[in-house]
């Protein structure tokens, strides 16, 4: 395959040409691609040192799959120039994702929605993939009614400047701020911009994407998302509400089978998720499982993935592995 990453020398792309490399995926011609001022660094992939490339140029090579993570407004004016010559986008930022013509795909829940003509497929939010890889194997077994979640993510989801502030922070120097205010020591309860019915866009994202990637609108989703001084993961704290009972064992026991999801569930030993598990790790963290003893039918649960793997660069990558095995080129 003749692959292009556009955005190679962001924290998303660096992990994307990592985990590229980590599965072999068959990459036959490899193409960094960034923006103007990054145009004839050096990237290191498979072994060898290889020119950060211009759009234009890339285009003009017609890869067969370019990952695209470099922001929406260039996802959107650079992501149709590419499927135009025949490649297949995969788009890691929020342009196409709420498209009603796009995909928008976690392989674990709904790859099977994917076609030849899906030349532009929409990589979701970080927080999102991870919760629904969690409950989709318990929303086929007991049908979910609502999710209220909070969320406890990484600095690594807002990028470079955000870890370089954090540290700055740490050692007590002054530098570039990503956030309105300090990280270090403190939690900030908003990520992204607020909208006019007081969320922040964060916050939508998951109440809108949880239902088109499960393909179920009538699934009612809340969100408080939180920027916590963490390096390696998001953690989530899950609430879900089944339209039938269910029983603790079973739950542990479908989440243990499922793809992708590792249970890390023993109080007594004092065993459960947390973010340094998942760093540089691939799947989806569960423990914390316990009912909800304030109304029936209804789940406790605790979710940790880390965002730049599972919630960025492998679920990207994921998605080309299952299109080359599909023959969907």
């Amino acid at each position: 395959m003749r692959v292009a990453v556009v955005g190679s020398t962001g924290l998303v792309g660096t992990q994307m040409m990592k985990v590229l490399e980590e599965r072999n995926f068959p990459v036959t011609e490899f193409f960094p691609v960034a923006s103007e001022k990054s145009i004839g660094k050096d990237v290191a992939f498979k072994g060898t040192n290889y020119k950060v490339i211009g759009m234009e140029e890339a285009i003009a090579l017609k890869p067969d799959i370019a990952i695209f993570s470099a922001g929406g407004s260039t996802s959107l004016e650079w992501a149709p120039k590419f499927a135009a010559v025949g490649s297949t986008v995969i788009d890691n930022s929020s342009a196409w994702r709420m498209d009603p013509t796009k995909k928008l795909v976690v392989p674990e829940v709904n790859a099977h929605v994917l076609t030849k003509a899906d030349k532009i497929i929409a990589n979701p939010n970080c927080s999102t993939i991870q919760m629904v890889v969690a409950l989709n194997p318990l929303h086929k077994k007991y049908k979910i009614k609502r999710v209220v979640v909070s969320t406890y993510q990484s600095v690594t989801g807002t990028g470079k400047k955000a870890v370089d502030q954090l540290y700055n922070e740490r050692d007590g120097i002054q530098g570039p701020m990503a956030y309105a205010y300090p990280i270090d020591l403190n939690i900030i309860p908003q990520i992204d911009v607020f909208l006019d019915n007081g969320y922040t866009k964060e916050e939508m994202k998951m109440v809108n994407e949880t239902k088109k990637i499960m393909g179920d609108d009538s699934i009612r989703v809340t969100a408080t998302t939180v920027r916590v001084p963490v390096i390696g993961g998001h953690s989530e704290a899950v609430n879900v509400e089944f339209e039938n009972d269910f029983d603790l064992n079973d739950v542990r026991e479908i989440l243990a089978n499922s793809f992708g999801i590792i249970v890390k569930d023993d109080v007594k030993n004092l065993q459960y998720p947390m973010p340094i598990d998942s760093h540089n790790r691939d799947e989806v963290f569960v423990g914390r499982l316990r009912r909800d003893e304030s109304q029936p039918n209804t789940l406790n649960m605790w979710i940790v993935s880390d965002n730049l793997r599972k919630g960025a660069a492998t679920n990207a990558v994921q998605i080309a592995e299952y299109l080359q095995k599909e023959n969907l080129f």
